[in-house]
């Protein structure tokens, strides 16, 4: 049986790796160098040609670079891992993190469906290692704000929810964001659950029993002819839907509906959510809760939301460092991580069967 690595390294320090060499990488190595505690010690990426230029921009050795992840969990054996590649890849990385004996952080979504999500549960609890997952809006000083008024009783019973992660004329010019045989979905798996994820963390996380949907693609599969900030997508390859709808039920009788575009003919783009309850309502940007005072219906906004450094990326990897080291609250738990899963899933699966509801079990 392998050895499994110690929870600290040299000086009291989490050794990190990262197995992913993208963009969303790069987030992670720049918040991990702002921390005394983390020592960075390795990166795997099947390209060589983007993990060389990470490794050199973050000074990272050439010999701590593999192009398979398991030589490199094996040779390095690092305490926790950073899980940053694509979607499809999400669920063996993290397994083989775990059996490794590393702690692990991964990207949203956590994987390509509830089934894999619920495989990296069982395998962190085997492996007796902590899992969460890379939920950063729920970070974020307005989401904090909001959760802090439905815990204290401001909202009341939480009766619906209304997310939106729309984007007029969006659709990623690079990576694999258009191809569903490797992210999943479209703009609902990549966009919609980070929307998702923080209005279901600031409801209180309430279990969904069903779910109806339906996909749309009408423009992501067509060569780009109109102006837009991210031209000339892979349109052969596009094989995910531009625009999502979803409806979800929950078992305290709590209604969500979910809405996600990479295209849609809107008036701008929309990352936002709003709640109703049966004494409040409110929205997330701007934070604003709406209810009723001396007789009066009143809107009242923080004068101050706290600016967390870093932003949600930073908080989210602070917090992941101290839930290793230190044992600190998880507030991104691989068990919500499976609830937004289930609820991709559902929506998805509805789409499939012509919009006719889903359970979810």
């Amino acid at each position: 049986m392998a050895t499994k690595p110690t929870v600290k390294g040299k000086e009291n320090k989490l050794r990190v790796a990262i197995i992913g060499a993208g963009g969303i990488a790069g987030a992670h190595l720049d918040e991990y160098l702002k921390i005394k505690d983390v020592e960075i010690v390795g990166l795997a990426d099947p390209l060589m040609e983007p993990m060389i230029k990470k490794a050199e921009h973050y000074k990272i050795p050439l010999d701590n670079c593999f192009t398979d992840y398991n030589e490199m969990l094996s040779k390095l054996k690092p305490c926790a891992v950073s899980v940053c590649s694509p979607n499809a890849a999400h669920a063996p990385n993290t397994i083989a993190a775990l059996k490794a004996g590393a702690h692990v952080i991964v990207e949203k979504p956590m994987a390509m469906n509830a089934k894999e999500a619920q495989q990296m549960i069982d395998a962190a609890k085997r492996a007796r290692r902590k899992l969460m997952i890379g939920f950063q809006m729920r970070y974020d000083g307005r989401s904090s704000y909001l959760r802090g008024a439905v815990k204290d009783g401001t909202f009341g019973n939480i009766l619906y929810a209304r997310v939106q992660a729309l984007r007029r004329r969006g659709i990623p010019n690079w990576g694999v964001f258009g191809r569903k045989e490797l992210q999943g979905g479209g703009p609902m798996i990549d966009i919609g659950v980070h929307c998702l994820e923080m209005c279901h963390y600031v409801m209180g996380a309430p279990r969904p029993v069903a779910a109806v949907g339906n996909c749309f693609t009408y423009l992501g599969n067509k060569p780009s002819t109109t102006v837009s900030c991210w031209p000339n997508w892979d349109w052969k390859t596009y094989t995910v839907e531009d625009l999502a709808v979803g409806m979800i039920r929950f078992e305290n009788g709590a209604m969500l509906t979910l809405e996600a575009s990479f295209a849609a003919h809107i008036e701008k783009d929309v990352f936002n959510f709003s709640i109703m309850g049966t004494k409040a309502g409110g929205t997330w940007d701007p934070s604003t809760i709406f209810t009723d005072q001396s007789r009066h219906m009143v809107n009242v906004s923080p004068t101050y939301i706290e600016n967390i450094p870093g932003g949600g990326m930073g908080a989210k990897i602070r917090n992941f460092v101290e839930h290793c080291l230190y044992d600190k609250q998880c507030l991104a738990p691989a068990e919500d991580g499976l609830m937004v899963q289930k609820m991709l899933d559902s929506i998805y699966e509805s789409a499939a069967k012509g919009g006719k509801e889903v359970a979810i079990k």
